[in-house]
């Protein structure tokens, strides 16, 4: 296929040759890998700079988009690539490949530097998704920390460099500079940009930081020379996506036993007024099996509650009158009801199955939003997302969607929303709608729902 750059994408692609180091913080959908290869061709066969090139991603991604780009567009054609994937041996087996390209997932960037220590052979690196680099404590980061005085050039993409905020860019940034721009540490960083916000004063550990007046538009200027970001909807005419929420409402017998559980699984805890994160995020898990339909025990049973949201689901599939249907699920028990329920179901397990889902092969496609969550091209096999199971990430949310709702994609998306009334699905629907950080409204919807069964309790004690 040819490939005809849009505006947008020759300016990014210059950006990649003038810049040794440089950032793409590109909307999804506006061609970031396209843009990188296109780069590497000209760096490596014209401009000569570039020797060896080492991509650093997803694993799903690394398995699948970057070798379907290379194949898609004639003026790659002479670009070779292996996958440093598998086992320990398949890997060692595909370094000793001949190629222009090797793509690993991040799993295994630690075990890459420590094979090859001082004698680094990429000249050129390009982490794919970025921001997954955004903590400085992780091994990965600390890793490629490393090696990074060997690396000639590097290019860091992302959709979200910044998913919890300002405070995750420092790690990223110096990945890409080395401190040169937002300084040489987490902590000179903090102490320029922020001041420290919710706090626990026995243990002096800080939760959250908070940006100084005038620090964001700071930080943006420090790294605007080497940073380039769009946002889809200014370059791209992408057909509109439609939210529908689907209200399911249980019988009654269920609504008491939900309610029931809700509230007998918040009131224990209600004594905590600072309920932690990992209890609220193990509470909201519960209710959410729930909402859906089943639930795990202890022992990782299934108990099943009602069939509410396969009953919607069984409608919109059959008003869809045959045309494909990708199916978001949450928990191991959904994809195995689904399963049960629909036939023609598929998971995506190679690059097989997402030329079939683009063939228009595949009816009823499952899938979990982390792991579609980045770079799957699916927007040719169909327009119809239905969400069996919400989650709280708002980003997963968005990058999910964008699989269809992307660039090449010729009609209206409809993306249904499986809402159980009454219950935590109604919260998530509130944050998602409202863009709330996905932590901080999961803790505010649970101790909204304790402080109402506190006050009911309350109610009830004066009487």
């Amino acid at each position: 296929m040819k490939f005809y750059p849009h505006n947008y994408q020759e300016c990014a692609i210059e950006k990649i040759i003038e810049n040794p180091a440089c950032a793409l913080f590109l909307d999804m959908g506006l061609g970031k890998t396209v843009i990188t290869l296109t780069a590497i061709n000209e760096l490596m066969y014209n401009y000569f700079e570039v020797n060896k090139v080492l991509v650093i991603a997803p694993l799903r991604v690394a398995k699948m988009t970057w070798s379907q780009e290379l194949e898609k567009w004639d003026h790659l054609k002479y670009l070779t690539m292996s996958k440093v994937l598998g086992t320990k041996q398949q890997r060692l087996d595909a370094l000793k490949k001949d190629a222009d390209i090797y793509v690993i997932n991040r799993e295994n960037t630690e075990w890459l530097i420590n094979l090859y220590g001082k004698s680094w052979p990429f000249d050129m690196v390009v982490i794919d998704e970025l921001s997954s680099f955004k903590s400085n404590r992780s091994r990965r980061f600390k890793a490629l920390r490393k090696v990074r005085p060997l690396i000639k050039r590097i290019v860091g993409l992302t959709g979200t460099p910044t998913p919890n905020g300002l405070i995750d860019l420092w790690p990223q940034m110096y990945l890409l500079d080395r401190g040169e721009r937002l300084g040489k540490t987490i902590t000179s960083y903090r102490e320029k940009y922020f001041i420290p916000g919710r706090r626990n004063w026995q243990t002096g550990v800080v939760y959250e930081y908070i940006l100084k007046p005038g620090a964001e538009e700071q930080i943006y200027e420090k790294i605007s020379d080497i940073c380039v970001s769009m946002k889809a909807e200014d370059y791209l005419e992408v057909p509109e996506l439609i939210e529908i929420p689907v209200e399911i409402e249980l019988e009654t017998k269920d609504y008491q036993r939900y309610k029931k559980f809700e509230r007998d699984l918040l009131l224990p805890v209600s004594e905590d007024e600072n309920i932690e994160a990992l209890s609220a995020a193990a509470l909201s898990n519960k209710l959410l099996q729930m909402a859906n339909g089943a639930i795990y025990d202890d022992e990782k049973n299934v108990h099943v509650i009602h069939d509410e949201k396969l009953k919607a689901l069984e409608e919109i599939i059959e008003a869809a009158n045959g045309k494909p249907v990708i199916v978001y699920y949450n928990y191991k028990h959904d994809l195995e009801r689904i399963q049960k329920h629909f036939k023609e179901t598929r998971t995506i397990k190679d690059e097989k199955d997402i030329k079939d889902w683009n063939q228009g092969k595949i009816p009823i496609l499952l899938l979990h939003p982390a792991s579609a969550g980045h770079g799957l091209n699916l927007q040719e096999g169909g327009n119809i997302i239905v969400w069996f199971g919400l989650n709280w990430s708002l980003e997963l949310f968005q990058q999910a969607n964008a699989r269809l709702h992307r660039q090449g994609q010729t009609s209206k998306v409809s993306c249904y929303l499986l809402v159980t009334k009454g219950t935590i699905d109604e919260d998530v629907i509130r944050a998602i709608n409202s863009k709330a950080k996905g932590q901080e409204a999961l803790l505010e919807a649970v101790k909204a729902r304790i402080k109402e069964y506190q006050d009911e309790e309350a109610a009830g004690l004066k009487r």
